[in-house]
């Protein structure tokens, strides 16, 4: 499946190992008797937070505070990866740099791995600020999508829009997260539902990834809503999203999950219990979107299945999280939409982390139900509508994450060996990331070693 092909290495539990050749290389930059061989250095932080770890899983409970602080640390990459991580003078002391070595100082500032958004609807066309009025004016997300809103209008837009616009779109909401200090994305397709429609979005999906320097992860979702031509046929559809749109999407190998939009008058239970073993019967890891609006039952479901992770979950029962803790399903944590549909009323993230279950975070970004791009913002709600502490905001944000994406050997911290992926922040402690309000406080970023952010603008390479 996808990740084999693209990482050379089989899946185990749900995590990419580093590849032997990486490490290979990694270990003979270490050959010269003056130092492992580095093109990068970024030292001098003042809070370098590595979040480093011993176990190849993500983190909870306590532990989601554990973040691994260096005072005054550094961190040296040669090409894409990591080659030394520590204390400023122990790193200089460890590396060679190459005549041609960028040396950043990143004195008075926090220095901490790059976010991992989990969740996303990225590609897409059209627009829906009108909801806004029609939300204020009292109606609610499943009364605005059975008028045909919601959904079914940007499906309409992105099925009108050219493969082309759609990759510019992409590309410029792609440089705005990177600014923000994202560096991986999973993107879901689900605004074609059907066959032509959903191949179109994940080929764009894979050109983004192609084009772009942010890393992306592609999830089918030809389960996000039932499509017009099948508006009182949800069975039908269900089978058309089995019988034709997962084989067509594995023949071309554009995705690595399978995502499914469980929720009372979308998809049951039993008809996203369907789509996700059909899925997985193919190679697609199951993902899900649970207990949204109401309570479904969706929780249960992910353990069932055994996702990788189960969204949204405003509505999770006490069971469910029970199960999915057992089962060690990811929940991922949508703040921005419960805002942007002011639903006042946010999943319970203190309840997941109490039984044990890992939590991440994402930006949701889609045009109708959370049209933000900036995990800084979603920081900011789940810090004051969560009330998570920061320490667990940015575990969240970064290391769990990128479990939450089957990248956990790769990103989410700063370790020798793992991508050189880093985010320099304008604040001299990681106590004032979710603190600070309405802003963007990145300063630098560097995705493989390159820098690609530069004093918050785009750097072009």
């Amino acid at each position: 499946m996808y990740w084999k092909r693209r990482y050379g290495v089989a899946a185990l539990d749900h995590c990419v190992t580093i590849p032997a050749l990486v490490m290979e290389e990694i270990l003979l930059m270490g050959a010269k008797e003056s130092g492992v061989r580095a093109n990068l250095l970024v030292e001098n932080a003042s809070e370098l937070i590595t979040l480093a770890s011993d176990i190849a899983r993500p983190r909870t409970a306590s532990s989601m505070r554990e973040l691994a602080i260096i005072k005054g640390g550094s961190v040296a990459a040669f090409n894409e990866h990591i080659v030394a991580v520590g204390d400023a003078s122990k790193v200089r002391k460890e590396i060679e740099l190459t005549s041609d070595a960028k040396i950043i100082n990143a004195e008075d500032m926090v220095v901490l791995p790059g976010f991992v958004d989990p969740h996303t609807h990225l590609v897409f066309a059209g627009s829906r600020e009108g909801e806004f009025i029609q939300r204020a004016e009292g109606k609610t997300y499943l009364e605005i999508l059975k008028s045909g809103g919601g959904i079914l209008s940007t499906v309409k837009a992105t099925r009108e829009a050219a493969r082309s616009r759609l990759v510019a779109l992409g590309f410029k909401h792609l440089d705005i997260m990177m600014s923000h200090g994202t560096t991986t994305v999973e993107i879901k397709s689900g605004y074609g539902l059907s066959v032509d429609e959903e191949l179109k979005i994940l080929r764009v999906i894979r050109e983004l990834n192609e084009l772009h320097p942010i890393d992306v992860v592609g999830t089918f979702m030809g389960a996000h809503a039932v499509p017009p031509e099948y508006t009182g046929n949800t069975e039908g559809y269900v089978g058309y999203v089995i019988d034709h749109m997962l084989p067509a999407v594995d023949k071309e190998d554009l995705a690595e999950f399978c995502d499914v939009f469980c929720e009372k008058g979308i998809f049951s239970i039993s008809q996203s219990r369907k789509i996700l073993k059909a899925g997985l019967a193919l190679g697609f890891l199951p993902k899900i979107h649970a207990d949204e609006m109401v309570f479904s039952g969706g929780a249960e479901l992910a353990a069932e299945v055994g996702a990788i992770s189960a969204e949204h979950l405003m509505y999770a029962s006490n069971e469910g999280i029970r199960r999915m803790a057992e089962s060690g399903v990811i929940a991922i944590f949508l703040p921005g939409a419960s805002f942007t549909l002011g639903l006042q009323r946010y999943a319970d993230a203190k309840a997941f982390i109490e039984a044990g279950c890992p939590i991440a975070l994402a930006t949701d970004f889609n045009p109708g139900t959370s049209p933000t791009r900036s995990m800084q913002f979603i920081m900011n709600l789940a810090a004051l509508e969560m009330k998570l502490h920061p320490a667990e905001i940015i575990c969240a944000s970064t290391f769990n994450a990128a479990y939450a994406l089957n990248r956990g050997n790769l990103v989410g911290s700063l370790e020798v060996g793992k991508l050189a992926d880093i985010v320099i922040m304008d604040v001299d402690t990681y106590l004032k990331i979710p603190y600070q309000l309405g802003i963007n406080i990145v300063d630098k970023v560097i995705k493989k070693g390159q820098l690609v952010i530069n004093e918050g603008r785009r750097v072009v390479l």
